[in-house]
């Protein structure tokens, strides 16, 4: 089992930029896919976008291409995901997460390990 602590969401106007941060401890973060997921009021848990353990195989929604960057430092066991141009639609509490395995799944069930989740709210 994994452990992750979200950081970094907040309240920023339309069109800003955030960086949110994941960092792990527990597991060989080096062998882990990292992701990101989101969540807003009365709707399912989405894929946001993702890292594989060789940090060159990433995944994206296409709703935050070109918008959004996911990172990883192995050293520091530490996912990031750089948010910019933010739309009110991005409004939600994402999620860090780790799956045990190859590729990157964007299918909730497949990840093994969750934060506890960070608000972020984009006023229009």
């Amino acid at each position: 089992q994994v452990q992750l602590v979200e950081s970094g969401g907040g309240l920023v106007q339309a069109g800003g930029s955030l960086r949110l941060s994941c960092a792990a401890s527990g597991r060989t973060f080096s062998s882990l896919t990292m992701a990101w997921f989101r969540q807003a009021p009365g709707k399912e848990r989405e894929f946001v976008a993702g890292a594989a353990s060789d940090r060159k195989n990433m995944r994206y929604a296409d709703s935050v291409k070109d918008r959004f960057t996911v990172s990883r430092d192995n050293a520091k066991s530490t996912v990031y995901l750089q948010m910019n141009s933010l739309k009110h639609e991005d409004t939600a509490v994402y999620y860090c997460a780790a799956h045990q395995g190859l590729g990157v799944p964007n299918i909730a069930d497949y990840f093994q390990s969750w934060g506890q989740g960070t608000q972020v709210t984009v006023s229009s």
